[in-house]
């Protein structure tokens, strides 16, 4: 028996770093735990384990290269490292992501401008199992009575045994797949889904990132087109076409001023609904009299979120499917609102309450085609809520710096004070809410559309004393979805249980165009943010074929189709056939994304 153990010391402990091993299994463990937390109902497939070991023991192969302690501080550091990725990746994630952090994100570090309230809201307390083995292990790594345990030979043997194999491993399938041509039901790992909580589970956490940096040194690469891929994306922009005849709507609001007001985390749910008796949003729904109201209306934004609604509304092109448009592409050449309405005399600004540099909007929106931005350096700065300026400081101010506009304008304009975690002060705090649910996010959602609602009839009423509103189209509507979209599993349990609050469709978000004395309209028509450009270039005169092969949406006030692509390829809404609908799809996933990465209406489309 003593010669047994010896035998298994000598040749098992001693061949196999037991150390290595154990990093293996923790990590392996992590790694489900992930998976587990975006979706309590996941279950790891027999399929997609080895891979979940496979990416993990490349990684940790290089620990070999080190000796004894060296090599125990290696791993230690791995292991750090990939627990604070996966908690980034986490949170990144229950910020309405639905995604892993990749490397297009990572370089967006002006984003992080007074978020810090913002992301401790989505830490939730069973985030710590994944860093709670690192101070045992710190602790155990440093007994002395164990110090022995930890000598190790430095092997480049194994190094290039353990990294080889697990390569050839994980590539084997892709190989068999893309090189030999041979079917198998095990390619579905490596092909990235509309879903990413299932492109996630398939390649694991760590997977994940090593196939996002694949991709992101493809897609840093330039993107010419063939004269195929030109033909392709013109075909699909006539297919598209409607033809429909003109209606009463073009160019009812030819010459008029035009105002947009982009609303922070604005759902469709609360326009006309009140909590205990009192309107949230009673100047909306005061304005729905004298609006065309669009009720079906869905957001559409990805990873670049309220900069991506910034973009389709300006250009009804869709964003980049991976990071941000406004990042990657700031420069691109669009046949934009703002370059169409230039045309017909009209002085294009742009306000924000942020600096220039979050989510670069301000680079981005120069490109879009507007004259004149501004950033938060041109505001007086006396009144800070959630990421910015408060609205009513804002907008206060804005109103004041639209006197020296040149009118006819097109001014755009965003709000910021309904940003998560809706943490509005007490002294705005106006909706008397039962204690409990004034304490809750959805209560503090409540507050703050309340305020912003209050601050843009505050800023219609400015308008109106100085002249404007008589001549001036405003266009109010919602950036992407809020307490449902954010911080949904904090809405269930709250009292008394009003279904209304809890919607299945989150991200639908109203759109109003109101003008002083319209007879106020509700269309129930489907649409999304990539059908506002048309919309209202219609309103304001644009013919139909100055836009026909430039914006992927369509005109909401004269179309016969019904429907919407959401941001990961789902649909709502009708098709007239399977065809219509594989190419609304298309224009999303594969479409849009080339326009963008090959700047096509600057390289291929002379037509405008």
């Amino acid at each position: 028996m003593k010669k047994l153990s010896k035998v298994f010391q000598s040749y098992v402990l001693n061949s196999f770093d037991w150390f290595w091993l154990l990093m293996v299994l923790i990590i392996f463990i992590k790694s489900y735990l992930v998976i587990v937390f975006i979706d309590s109902l996941s279950f790891l497939s027999t399929t997609s384990i080895p891979y979940y070991l496979l990416f993990i023991t490349v990684l940790l192969s290089f620990a070999f290269l080190f000796k004894n302690k060296s090599r125990v501080w290696f791993l230690l550091s791995i292991d750090f490292l990939i627990s604070f990725l996966m908690l980034a990746d986490l949170w990144y994630f229950r910020g309405g992501y639905a995604t892993f952090l990749n490397l297009h994100m990572m370089k967006a570090t002006a984003n992080l401008e007074n978020l810090g309230e913002c992301v401790r809201s989505f830490i939730h307390p069973q985030d710590i199992l994944l860093v709670a083995d690192l101070p045992l292990l710190l602790l155990f790594t440093n007994l002395k009575r164990f110090s022995g345990a930890f000598q190790r030979r430095r092997s480049i043997l194994k190094f290039a045994l353990v990294f080889l194999l697990s390569v050839i491993a994980i590539c084997y399938v892709p190989f068999r797949y893309h090189v030999l041509g041979i079917e198998s039901p095990r390619m579905k790992i490596f092909r990235i889904c509309w879903a990413p909580k299932q492109t996630i589970a398939n390649l694991s956490p760590l997977g994940f990132h090593f196939y996002d940096a694949f991709n992101y040194w493809k897609e840093c690469q330039p993107m010419p087109l063939s004269p195929e891929e030109v033909a392709a994306i013109k075909q699909w922009f006539a297919d598209k076409r409607e033809n429909r005849p003109d209606n009463e709507y073009k160019g009812l609001f030819a010459g008029k001023n035009l105002l947009l007001i982009q609303v922070e985390s604005l759902e469709a749910v609360v326009v006309g609904n009140k909590i205990d008796g009192q309107e949230i949003m009673p100047t909306l729904n005061k304005l729905k009299a004298n609006s065309f109201y669009f009720p079906n209306i869905y957001e559409q934004v990805f990873n670049g979120t309220s900069s991506d609604s910034d973009f389709m509304v300006n250009t009804s092109v869709y964003p980049v499917r991976k990071g941000s448009t406004f990042f990657r592409f700031p420069k691109n050449t669009y046949n934009s609102l703002p370059k169409l309405l230039e045309k017909r005399g009209y002085q294009t600004l742009s306000y924000h309450g942020i600096s220039g540099g979050f989510w670069n909007w301000m680079e981005a929106h120069y490109g879009i085609g507007f004259q004149k931005c501004f950033d938060k350096s041109a505001f007086n700065v006396d009144e800070i809520i959630g990421l910015g300026i408060s609205d009513g400081s804002y907008l206060r101010q804005v109103s004041s710096m639209l006197t020296e506009a040149k009118e006819p304008f097109y001014a755009f304009t965003v709000t910021m004070s309904n940003h998560g975690p809706f943490n509005l002060p007490q002294q705005y705090r106006q909706l008397e809410l039962d204690p409990e649910m004034d304490k809750s996010k959805l209560g503090g959602y409540f507050q703050t559309l309340h305020y912003t609602d209050q601050q843009i009839g505050l800023f219609l009423e400015a308008l109106d004393q100085q002249g404007f509103l008589d001549n001036t189209v405003v266009v109010i509507y919602g950036d992407h979805g809020g307490m449902n979209k954010f911080y949904k599993d904090e809405v269930q349990p709250l009292p008394p249980p009003n279904d209304w609050w809890q919607p299945q469709e989150y991200n639908r978000i109203p759109l109003l165009i109101y003008h002083k004395g319209l007879e106020g309209k509700e269309i129930p028509t489907i649409g999304g943010q990539i059908d506002i450009m048309p919309t209202l270039a219609y309103l304001m005169g644009v013919d139909e074929e100055e836009i026909a092969f430039t914006a992927m949406g369509r005109n909401l006030l004269n179309t016969g189709k019904n429907h919407v692509v959401l941001a990961y390829g789902d649909v709502v809404g009708s098709f007239n056939s399977e065809e219509e609908k594989e190419k609304a799809v298309q224009g999303l996933l594969e479409i849009g994304d080339k326009i963008i990465r090959s700047n096509y209406f600057e390289k291929y489309f002379t037509d405008y």
